[in-house]
């Protein structure tokens, strides 16, 4: 299987780097599995546009059958190169197409429904406030205003860890085992 993994953070001492990413692509590579990796950091994606790096991402989702997405939330909202890969890459033709039901309304049609999408979102804040006072908003525009325009209603899975850098390194760990098995899961399905 093909899987790509895509990251969006900065720091590459942060846990999204240094936990969740590295578990997941360890798990995979130990399992023999393919691993194509963007890291939006890394290979400096513009927020403003770059034809080049934008056709080459589509290629690699193109081509994978699996993909996991790893970003912290920044007020309310994944890293400002996460948004903007949403915005360049996930665009009509390529990863939905809207069809009309009248002459003035239309639904959108996912073109990359066969894909298998895993994000993991981690949070400076508990999961309290977030679930109750903020609806979960951050999770519940990913999942409504983005991906089922593309990957299609409920076809995705959202994991959110909360309160990263105040827990032990314990309930981190927890939160990597929890990785793994969804990993694990992924390539046995």
């Amino acid at each position: 299987m093909n899987n790509l993994i895509i990251i969006a953070h900065p720091d590459k001492q942060s846990f999204c780097h240094n936990g969740i990413f590295r578990t997941i692509n360890n798990t995979l590579v130990d399992n023999k599995e393919n691993v194509d990796i963007i890291d939006l950091y890394d290979d400096k994606f513009d927020v403003f546009g770059d034809e080049e790096k934008t056709n080459s991402y589509k290629k690699l989702i193109y081509r994978s059958n699996r993909m996991y997405i790893i970003s912290p939330v920044w007020w309310f909202r994944c890293t400002p190169l996460l948004e903007s890969f949403f915005d360049q890459v996930l665009t009509p033709g390529f990863a939905y197409r809207f069809f009309p039901i009248t002459k003035s309304l239309g639904f959108p049609k996912p073109l990359l429904k066969e894909k298998k999408v895993r994000t993991y979102l981690t949070h400076g804040a508990p999961a309290l406030p977030v679930l109750t006072l903020y609806v979960n908003s951050v999770k519940l525009r990913l999942v409504m205003g983005v991906y089922s325009f593309v990957f299609g209603w409920f076809k995705t899975k959202t994991r959110q860890f909360w309160s990263v850098p105040f827990v032990s390194e314990q309930k981190r760990n927890n939160y990597l085992e929890k990785v793994k098995k969804d990993i694990i899961r992924d390539i046995k399905s």
